[in-house]
């Protein structure tokens, strides 16, 4: 009977569920789905990381390329993002160019980057004006089942903790340059941005960590940046308005959350170290 009711009536089966403080999945509002965190999956690439929130798969790959800095800044290399959402990981995505939802995630991540500035872009630098590394991180996500913009940003942060890059000599006066590939040294992170979306029900119940049958359903979703204590971001893409209290209790859930999340991705690391 509650499948008919789910099919006929969704709001209502989700409103009787979330007035017993539960959700239909059988979450807590505050409860986070199981996430894994899985670095170094692509072996051909310079940096890799899969990312797993519930249902919702997201892995990405990073390679690293020689280019020519900006001439507004000749002294920094690139981090490129781009995230894909191919019709695998949903019916809800067409094959084709990058869809709006593809794009928005894309400059999602980018001013990520830029907020936070995690990866020193100087560091990519190997003579100003002249070479720079540019990092083109692809995003493709496997299975979309909500909350895709926190597998999206863990799977960055993730990949590019990973990283090495190989030594480059450069002749000025030549312009020749040799790589040595065996010769490599890791990129180091400034800080560990994650995001943490969570979604409004009727402007009364929030839920951590939406499902996309949630997400369809609910009035309004808030994807929130955090470094342990810092705030970079906080996206919210419409829906009903937001509590200043209501606010700032996703501000610290997400806080605590990217921690945890910073902890998984130092333990991942630290088992293909060994």
């Amino acid at each position: 009977m509650s499948v008919h009711i789910k099919t006929i009536h969704p709001m209502k089966y989700m409103r009787d569920f979330l007035a017993r403080n539960i959700r239909p999945d059988g979450r807590k509002l505050s409860e986070v789905r199981p996430t894994a965190i899985n670095v170094g999956s692509i072996s051909t690439a310079d940096g890799s990381a899969l990312v797993k929130i519930g249902n919702t798969v997201v892995i990405c790959g990073i390679k690293a390329e020689l280019t020519v800095p900006n001439a507004e800044n000749p002294n920094e290399g690139f981090v490129i993002p781009n995230v894909e959402l191919p019709p695998l990981c949903s019916p809800q995505f067409k094959s084709g160019p990058p869809g709006e939802t593809a794009q928005v995630s894309s400059q999602f991540l980018a001013d990520i980057l830029v907020n936070s500035k995690c990866v020193d872009l100087q560091s990519l630098c190997i003579m100003p004006d002249k070479l720079a590394w540019v990092l083109y991180c692809d995003l493709i996500c496997l299975d979309h089942d909500g909350s895709v913009l926190d597998a999206c940003v863990a799977a960055l942060v993730s990949a590019l903790c990973t990283v090495t890059l190989p030594e480059v000599k450069f002749d000025a006066i030549t312009k020749n340059k040799t790589v040595e590939l065996e010769k490599r040294r890791p990129l180091t992170l400034i800080c560990f941005p994650f995001a943490s979306t969570f979604a409004t029900f009727d402007e009364n119940s929030i839920l951590a960590d939406p499902s996309e049958e949630e997400e369809s359903l609910c009035s309004g979703t808030i994807s929130i940046v955090t470094s342990g204590d810092s705030l970079y971001s906080v996206h919210k893409p419409g829906g009903c308005q937001l509590s200043e209290n209501r606010l700032s209790e996703c501000i610290s859930k997400a806080q605590k959350r990217s921690l945890t999340l910073r902890g998984m991705v130092e333990k991942s690391m630290e088992s293909i170290k060994s």
